[in-house]
């Protein structure tokens, strides 16, 4: 249930939204252990930049998530983009996918 609720949100927020090479597009994808972003430019659909960490039980998520924002914002300046679109996936702006936006706005990217 939860599920398919996240993936009309997802479905919804994506109608709306598309990256370009002005304003990329941040796709945020959290599992149970982990998260991994992306930053694509939707009209050449290539992935531009992206992070990714899995925690081995013994992390906390929360430190995983501003650890990720942090990396592909220092990744994201290496390739000159600034200014993003922040495509949360669907998920609630809270908890793991808040950390990860304040830790890449901490890092430069404006969105």
């Amino acid at each position: 249930m939860n599920h398919e609720r996240r993936n009309r949100r997802h479905g919804k927020i994506r109608s709306r939204m598309v990256g370009t090479a002005d304003r990329p597009r941040a796709c945020v994808y959290r599992s149970i252990r982990g998260l991994e972003v992306q930053i694509i430019d939707d009209t050449k659909g290539a992935t531009l930049v992206s992070a990714r960490k899995i925690a081995d039980g013994k992390e906390n998520k929360m430190a995983i998530a501003s650890a990720v924002g942090t990396e592909l914002a220092e990744s994201a300046k290496k390739k000159g983009i600034s200014v993003i679109v922040f495509d949360r996936g669907g998920y609630r702006y809270h908890g793991r996918v808040k950390a990860l936006a304040e830790a890449m706005r901490a890092g430069g990217l404006m969105f």
